[in-house]
Parts: C-alpha cells; sequence; structure tokens
C-alpha cells in the first residue's frame, strides 16, 4: 500500500520505504515505520482529541477510586509526618 502526502507525492518513495517485494522478501516492514509513514502523511499536528478526553477521564476516575480508598489512611500518614517535622510528636 503506498501512502501519498497533502501534495500527492509517494511518502515510501521520499522517504526510502520500500514495499516488502523490494526489500528482498524480507516480511513486513518493523512496526516504527508504518507509524513514520502514517504520520508523515497525515501530519503529527492533528492529535487524537477523542483518545486523549478518554485518558484524562480514566485517569481522574483511577485517582477518585483511589482517594476514595486510601484517603483517610493517606490523611493520617501526612499528618503524622508533618507533626513529626514540626516537632509536635516524639520519635
Amino acid at each position: 500500500m503506498t501512502t501519498y502526502d497533502h501534495l500527492g507525492h509517494s511518502v515510501r518513495a521520499r522517504h526510502g520505504l520500500r514495499a516488502p517485494s523490494q526489500r528482498g522478501g524480507r516480511g513486513p516492514a518493523p512496526w516504527w515505520l508504518t507509524v513514520r509513514a502514517r504520520l508523515v502523511a497525515t501530519g503529527s499536528d492533528r492529535g487524537d482529541v477523542p483518545g486523549w478526553v478518554l485518558v484524562t477521564l480514566m485517569t481522574a476516575g483511577l485517582v477518585l477510586a483511589l482517594w476514595a480508598l486510601a484517603g483517610p489512611a493517606l490523611t493520617q500518614v501526612f499528618s503524622d509526618s508533618i507533626a513529626r517535622v514540626t516537632g509536635e510528636i516524639g520519635g
């Protein structure tokens, strides 16, 4: 499959990427060549907004879940640490 840039030029030809049959039958190209060809063809500044939104929401969900489960214990550890630093607790 040949990928073309916005001007209609072959991305494979411009970047020296060759089809498997032109590489001596060594099988498919490494994954990074495929990713590079796609990034060059589509422009690396496009981004994947739905993917980033999903990652952000899942991260926030994990933080809230951990906070709900370990919040009281973490609060106690923090309070004890501050008390030791300020000298309120001997130790």
